[in-house]
């Protein structure tokens, strides 16, 4: 019997306040994925940018992020002048570890995303929120660098 695999796309940008570090993980079937989907500058934050990704958030969020605006400020941003916002999905990370998700209405089911302390989860084409569910404890559990806890997370989704 052969399985469908569908396309899902799962993604975790996080902050490490110890190290002052960012990241972003991110899975996909879609080839080059890390070509569109992850962003990171150094004192500014992360971007994770996905579901008919729009790779302008990237280095705009970053861009934001690093005059001062706080994640959620830079999303809001970035959502309101971009057209094509309901098929979108986002999270943001900025310089202090505050996180912030987004998902358009009509990203395809399941969508969604969740916080927690210096990271945020998303993912779309997902049997349930489960999968983000799961990544967000993974990485809350997880020890060691930021890297491996990305990692940590990943394997979870």
């Amino acid at each position: 019997m052969i399985h469908k695999i569908a396309p899902s796309t799962f993604s975790i940008v996080a902050y490490d306040s110890e190290a002052e570090e960012w990241g972003v993980g991110v899975q996909s079937k879609f080839l080059a994925v890390g070509a569109a989907v992850p962003w990171a500058r150094a004192g500014a934050g992360a971007v994770a940018t996905q579901s008919y990704c729009n790779t302008s958030y990237g280095p705009d969020g970053l861009d934001l992020m690093a005059q001062g605006l706080s994640a959620q400020e830079a999303l809001d941003r970035l959502v309101a002048a971009d057209e094509g916002r309901a098929r979108r999905q986002a999270g943001l990370v900025d310089a202090q570890g505050r996180p912030a998700t987004f998902t358009g209405d009509e990203c395809h089911d399941w969508a969604g995303g969740l916080t927690g302390k210096h990271y945020a989860v998303q993912g779309n084409i997902l049997v349930s929120g489960a999968t983000v569910e799961a990544m967000a404890k993974a990485f809350e559990e997880a020890q060691g660098e930021l890297a491996d806890r990305l990692v940590t997370a990943l394997a979870a989704g």
